[in-house]
């Protein structure tokens, strides 16, 4: 960064979008002093907008007095268009897969070069589950991300190199990780074993919009795949399948 000196001609609305813009992945829990500096703005600015922020609960000020981004931003993120109309379509058909599987359910987008949450109902068993709705987690060691991976433009791979290793069993080889987004393109689904979270399976399949391209992924995390892939399988892609039809016909409806 460089050093804090105000910018010149800068507008108010510009420093408030640099102080929330220093939340990310890796930071969600900042001081004043490194928002500042994340922001390039002088700590005193930083204060005065920060202030403002807590106010309208857009961020919020723990006991230690670090801040982290607040429920308002959250709230006011689900109103997107994209996010929010696809989260509405899915949400019965989530409940549905949740009452046939009684398993935990996720619907989840490409944000990036990460794989974002955006609904989840939790299942019945005693799986443990990692991922929360708003979460960012790596593409390649979940099945929802594996699938929207298998389906991002060719150049998004070699930027996600080296492969972090989340656990013992998360797949770091891209030849191998290649050859799994060959098969989810081929199969249609995709899978994961203990490769984000310790004794848990996932398998997920697309959602597709009105233009045919994949708009989404549908998944499960189950405590083991075994003889259940087939039936998991089946069960996720008649709920794929019917929020797709619902989002085509939501678009020609809109046209």
């Amino acid at each position: 960064m460089a050093g804090n000196t105000a910018r010149p001609g800068t507008s108010l609305v510009l420093r408030t979008l640099d102080v929330l813009g220093s939340f990310d992945q890796q930071h969600r829990r900042l001081t004043l002093s490194a928002m500042a500096e994340r922001a390039d703005l002088p700590v005193p600015t930083a204060l005065r907008i920060v202030r403002h922020l807590v106010q309208r609960e857009a961020l919020m000020r723990l006991e230690d007095g670090s801040y982290v981004v607040g429920r308002r931003l959250w709230e006011l993120g689900l109103l997107a268009p994209v996010q929010s109309d696809l989260r509405e379509v899915a949400s019965p058909f989530m409940y549905d897969l949740h009452a046939a599987t009684r398993a935990t359910v996720h619907l989840a987008v490409r944000d990036d070069d990460a794989v974002l949450y955006l609904d989840r109902v939790s299942g019945g068993t005693s799986v443990s589950v990692v991922s929360r709705v708003g979460s960012r987690l790596p593409l390649h060691a979940t099945g929802v991300g594996k699938v929207l991976l298998a389906h991002a433009p060719d150049e998004l791979l070699p930027r996600l190199l080296p492969l972090r290793r989340v656990t013992a069993f998360t797949v770091n080889s891209p030849g191998l990780l290649a050859r799994q987004l060959d098969r989810v393109r081929r199969d249609g689904f995709a899978t994961t074993s203990e490769e984000m979270t310790l004794g848990a399976c996932s398998v997920a399949v697309p959602v597709t919009s009105h233009d045919g391209q994949v708009a989404a992924a549908l998944g499960v995390v189950v405590l083991h795949l075994r003889r259940d892939r087939p039936r998991l399988v089946a069960a996720l892609t008649v709920a794929a399948e019917g929020i797709g039809r619902h989002l085509r016909l939501a678009h020609d409806r809109a046209v």
